[in-house]
């Protein structure tokens, strides 16, 4: 997993910047309900999708989230007094505090299938009945367009998605989440170019694939005979899902 500490100051030129956030947070607002007058942005990261967040919904009180340092300083910053330090599995708020969670990119970095299960007890226990969760899905999957980088990156070794889609909505139904909704967006400024790919191998971006192991070198050296080195591919494409928490005495 990449080290969120010292990746904060870079992040989000390196993640499309703007053009991604707005369109994230277009379509986690798409799902928000109207009448929503608290939210909890989890893994808020540097805060380019909270800031959004809050100021489309300017009656919405918006509360950020995240338990890396350099991403919470950076997220404070553009959301002063907002911003707190917590861990998604062990949330610092009461029971029902919330009308939304929400949480772009969080649970794909999970390590522990367990982990995604704990994270929606919390979303579910601080949201009030009736509240949703926001949740992105899928991220890894989101990423493979069918090019050309794509067919030289089969071989690599892969790890159970954690976010899958239909693994976060049982862990969603356990914990009394019911499906709400879904959207999607496009990862504006993601799409890959093999000179960027290569980058990214040698810099340990892809979760089982080391930079000294000797499959990543002759990974490279494929993307490395592709045309068009410097040439984006086309951008991914990210999937939303939403949970509705039952109001208070209706059973799911």
């Amino acid at each position: 997993m990449l080290d969120y500490d010292k990746e904060a100051d870079a992040y989000d030129a390196s993640r499309g910047g703007e053009p991604r956030a707005e369109a994230a947070a277009d379509a986690v607002l798409g799902l928000i309900p109207d009448g929503a007058r608290r939210l909890l942005d989890l893994a808020c990261g540097t805060g380019i999708v909270t800031r959004r967040l809050a100021a489309a919904r300017p009656e919405m009180t918006v509360t950020g989230a995240d338990l890396a340092h350099g991403m919470a300083r950076m997220a404070a910053a553009r959301l002063p007094g907002s911003v707190v330090l917590a861990d998604s599995r062990r949330l610092p708020f009461p029971d029902g505090t919330f009308d939304a969670v929400t949480s772009v990119w969080l649970l794909h970095l999970m390590d522990d299938p367990a982990d995604v299960g704990s994270i929606l007890a919390e979303c579910s226990r601080v949201l009030r009945p009736g509240g949703v969760f926001v949740t992105t899905v899928d991220k890894a999957e989101a990423h493979d367009v069918g090019s050309d980088i794509d067919a030289v990156l089969v071989p690599r070794p892969r790890r159970p998605a954690p976010d899958a889609a239909g693994t976060v909505a049982a862990h969603a139904a356990e914990h009394g989440l019911l499906p709400a909704g879904q959207a999607s967006f496009p990862g504006l400024g993601q799409g890959r170019s093999p000179r960027g790919t290569i980058a990214n191998l040698r810099r340990g971006w892809f979760t089982m694939l080391t930079p000294e192991d000797p499959l990543t070198d002759r990974l490279a050296e494929a993307l490395a005979a592709l045309p068009d080195q410097d040439r984006p591919r086309p951008d991914p494409r990210f999937r939303v899902r939403s949970f509705r928490k039952p109001q208070a005495g209706r059973t799911p």
